[in-house]
């Protein structure tokens, strides 16, 4: 019986995935005009560290777009953070971090949105 225990536990290990899968949403900034996919898939591309340097890719990650997506396939170790730190960091450059927000809208998927900012306007007729 002891056995049995030990090969389930080994099953459960050998489930893990091997490569990752994040997808950035774009799509309400890229209609709008505000932002391209194109030029941040560049960004991306140009600024993902592997194994310390940028521009080395590899074939451990890859970068493609269907329109206003941006799919990145990376083998394991690779976070989900470092990729919303980087799309912070372009927002930042490009002067969009004072509208856009970056969400995570499940496990594998960011999405950018845009504040929501409500009118003051009610608060200025009360004082008449």
């Amino acid at each position: 019986m002891p056995k049995a225990k030990a090969t389930a536990r080994g099953a459960r290990r050998g489930k893990k995935a091997n490569t990752l899968r994040f997808v950035i949403d774009a799509t309400s900034p890229a209609q709008d005009g505000l932002l391209e996919p194109e030029m941040f898939e560049k960004f991306l591309h140009d600024r993902i560290k592997v194994d310390g340097k940028t521009g080395n890719l590899g074939g451990r990650v890859s970068i493609k777009r269907q329109q206003a997506k941006v799919i990145v396939t990376a083998k394991q170790p690779f976070s989900k953070r470092y990729l919303k730190y980087l799309t912070k960091k372009y927002l930042k450059r490009n002067n969009l971090r004072d509208w856009l927000r970056v969400i995570s809208s499940d496990k594998e998927s960011f999405e950018l949105r845009y504040f929501n900012i409500e009118d003051d306007n009610s608060d200025d007729d009360g004082e008449e």
